[in-house]
């Protein structure tokens, strides 16, 4: 009864919140958004991410060297993967924008504050999709932004950082963008893992679930070799991730 009636407030506070910041982050860019766009995005999913992190009970510790929402330069913020609240974790951290894969875009409420937000969406199955998303990371980073990823590709269970696909960091090359490793653990029996099942049966389950910690780590900005491969960068920013996962693991106990 208890999960039931948690599940019930917190979902209509996701229904009720996210429509409503969306119409008034829409007015206030209207309003006020002639040069300062992106710090006007930044404030308002900031605090919407900040927000949705706490109606569905999820608090962030942040374990050593503390992130920033700005940047003097641009930053391809790299992250293992676990599920939809890593997204509002590293927005809320990081500011800036996501690549995410394609089908996002469709999803309800989400999808709407994806497009909003400017997240790169990618067919990973069309190879014209991928490479018009390196073009858009590479435009991203060199004005600047932040651009968040997860290499993985997809969510899974535990802290085993998987391969990296390399394309996403290939985008950083040639663009003086730091690349920062960052490591999320969550509290054993989290509810935060995303696997085989809809989106909406995962919000579900994370609406009744009690509330949980994530640990954070981030790492120092990785020194790509110059001339390094593709491959190589993938291994050397998984290594980075996986090292700040353990840290954040051993936090987490």
């Amino acid at each position: 009864m208890i999960a039931g009636a948690r599940r019930a407030a917190r979902l209509g506070a996701f229904a009720a919140l996210t429509p409503s910041m969306l119409a008034a982050y829409a007015l206030d860019d209207r309003v006020r958004g002639a040069g300062r766009e992106r710090a006007l995005r930044n404030a308002w999913f900031g605090a919407w991410c900040g927000a949705m992190l706490r109606v569905f009970g999820i608090d962030v510790v942040v374990v050593g060297r503390p992130p920033t929402r700005e940047s003097a330069r641009g930053r391809l913020v790299v992250s293992n993967h676990r599920g939809v609240a890593d997204v509002l974790v590293l927005l809320h951290a990081f500011g800036g924008c996501m690549v995410s894969r394609a089908d996002i875009a469709r999803w309800p409420v989400i999808g709407l504050a994806g497009k909003k937000l400017g997240t790169v969406f990618v067919d990973r199955a069309d190879i014209r999709s991928g490479a018009s998303t390196i073009r858009a990371m590479r435009e991203l980073l060199r004005s600047g932004e932040t651009v968040s990823i997860f290499p993985e590709g997809t969510t899974f269970a535990g802290d085993e950082v998987r391969p990296f696909h390399a394309g996403g960091l290939v985008a950083a090359q040639g663009t003086d963008a730091d690349v920062v490793p960052v490591g999320l653990a969550y509290e054993r029996g989290s509810q935060a893992a995303f696997l085989d099942e809809t989106f909406p049966e995962h919000l579900a389950k994370m609406a009744a679930a009690p509330p949980s910690r994530v640990f954070m780590c981030v790492g120092e900005p990785l020194v790509v070799p110059a001339g390094a491969r593709s491959k190589e960068v993938a291994e050397l920013a998984r290594a980075a991730v996986a090292a700040e996962v353990a840290r954040a693991r051993a936090a987490a106990g």
